[in-house]
């Protein structure tokens, strides 16, 4: 149930999905009983692959001279051709890809990409004075809206992309820590690190496109983050180029020097700065990872012998329980284990020096066999793994056949999970009643007062208002979040779709506290009008 990696290749770990078809017969039988969806509907192509149509740009000639001087006169670096707007008019939301037939995004002005930190502030001090707005753009992989091309008060509007910041700067062996440019990629950042024997180990859902940028930006969790942090447990340091000017935040591993403002920046999603260079903890290499699955009665059982892990210890590593209908639609859609027994899947794992995976792995299953929990090997686990990476190839097959497929997540209490639980699917399926919604959770990212909850919604697409059905479907599910105390996200970020509900978060006194940090930093108010901070009117 474990293996080595004293040859550890990133590469073949993290290889992209493979080509088999995703639609195999247990998906087409769950299709057919549940949303009547026939083999005629199943070859209709995803509203993911519509071209757009892209006017015009908008960005007067100054401006642009303005902007072909911030990259050191590199005139390609501003590029204003069909492709490279369309390519950055839209995130990886449900309602991103839908819009792209029902209602067409308009695509930004010219793509920006900056050489390193200095032309990153050139470029926006360029736009501050010219009253074009600024989306930074690492992979694009935003569910929430956080880089739509928003012009807000101005008449043009640029995507900044990172992708030339992809270097890693430097590594620390003896603090374990790296230095790693904000457009590194997660398997470019694996693959730079290994060479010196560190992995930094966060893997996301988006893993494969997301960027160390991205995930200061928008507190990104990976599939380790119950034993290894979340990305902003990681980060060391920070800078950051503004309108106002640049920040070097975080000196030492802790400081009592006052409020954190590297934590004021990490989550900020580009409102406030663009994040151009990250520190962060990294790990050797490890010697042993042990991945396995469980079985446990119901989601109910699963949550309290999470909660003893959690609390009482060994935490593992990674944790992750899906309900009853996750562990079905697994099983449906090749990313499960097969099994007529029924009930939950849990998946536990370790990563690290052999003694202390050993460890672990031993004490946490005295702990599950005690819950009543059954052995299913890492075969489980392996599973689980692969069908991970393939799920957003498997989204848009779905949206082909006319499905609405979505995703959002919240975090709380464990004294207040599993109600939550029962009542945000309860509230999904009555917003989407008519339209037969299947609603699926998964339990993950542990800490000892409580868990995230991540859920998946299949629903039959409206066709004739699949923006609005979603829409209010989402809205009443924040509604209820925010009435029962928990996070309107624990990892997606807040973007365009989550902002109007931010103050019921942090309170009115505390949104104007961040519109206070905007002003200062972005005067102009030209960084990612629309996002993060809820709308004045």
């Amino acid at each position: 149930m474990s293996h080595l990696l004293g040859d550890f290749d990133p590469a073949a770990r993290w290889a992209a999905p493979d080509a088999d078809p995703l639609i195999g017969d247990d998906l087409r039988a769950l299709l057919a009983q549940a949303f009547a969806i026939g083999e005629a509907e199943l070859g209709a192509g995803s509203p993911a692959a519509v071209a757009l149509e892209v006017g015009p740009s908008a960005l007067d000639p100054a401006a642009r001279a303005a902007l072909v001087a911030a990259v050191g006169g590199a005139a390609e670096q501003v590029d204003e051709q069909e492709a490279a707007r369309a390519a950055h008019a839209n995130g990886m939301s449900y309602l991103d890809l839908i819009r792209r037939s029902a209602a067409p995004p308009a695509a930004p002005d010219a793509v920006v990409a900056p050489a390193d930190h200095d032309e990153v502030g050139a470029v926006l001090r360029a736009c501050a004075a010219h009253g074009v707005a600024v989306v930074p753009f690492g992979g694009g992989t935003s569910v929430v809206g956080g880089v739509a091309p928003r012009r807000g008060a101005f008449d043009a509007v640029i995507a900044l992309d990172l992708r030339r910041l992809g270097s890693l700067v430097s590594v620390d062996d003896v603090s374990w820590t790296a230095t790693l440019q904000a457009g590194v990629t997660g398997p470019r950042a694996e693959a730079l690190l290994a060479e010196h024997g560190f992995t930094l180990g966060h893997v996301p859902q988006s893993f494969e496109r997301a960027t160390i940028g991205g995930y200061a930006a928008t507190r990104s969790s990976g599939q380790l983050s119950t034993g290894w942090g979340r990305f902003d447990a990681l980060v060391e340091h920070v800078r950051v180029a503004t309108p106002s000017g640049d920040l070097d935040l975080g000196r030492a591993p802790g400081s009592a020097a006052g409020p954190d403002l590297k934590q004021l920046i990490l989550g900020s999603e580009g409102a406030f700065g663009v994040v151009t260079e990250v520190t962060v903890r990294v790990r050797p290499i490890p010697e042993v990872r042990r991945h396995e699955g469980w079985r446990v009665a119901d989601l109910a059982a699963g949550v309290a012998v999470l909660r003893t892990l959690a609390q009482r210890g060994p935490k593992p590593d990674l944790a992750r329980l899906s309900d009853e209908a996750e562990t079905a639609l697994g099983v449906a859609t090749g990313g499960g284990p097969a099994d007529e027994a029924g009930g939950c899947l849990l998946l536990v794992g370790w990563e690290g020096y052999a003694d202390d995976v050993a460890r672990r792995a031993e004490a946490a299953t005295v702990i599950l066999r005690a819950a009543g929990a059954d052995p299913l090997g890492a075969e489980a686990a392996a599973s689980w793994e692969h069908g991970r990476f393939r799920a957003p190839r498997l989204r848009d097959e779905l949206l082909g056949a006319g499905l609405l497929i979505e995703t959002l997540e919240t975090a709380t209490s464990w004294r207040d999970l599993v109600a939550l639980h029962d009542h945000v699917g309860d509230v999904l399926r009555a917003a989407l009643d008519g339209a037969t919604p299947v609603v699926a959770c998964h339990v993950s990212h542990l800490y000892a007062a409580g868990a995230s909850l991540y859920f998946t919604v299949l629903a039959r697409r409206d066709g004739d208002d699949p923006v609005g059905q979603w829409s209010r479907a989402k809205a009443a599910v924040m509604d209820a979040l925010a009435a029962a105390g928990a996070t309107l996200t624990h990892h997606h970020a807040v973007g365009a779709d989550h902002a109007p509900w931010l103050a019921a978060e942090d309170g009115e006194l505390g949104v104007e506290i961040l519109r206070a940090v905007k002003a200062r930093l972005d005067p102009a108010g030209v960084l990612n009008p629309g996002k993060l901070l809820p709308p004045t009117t």
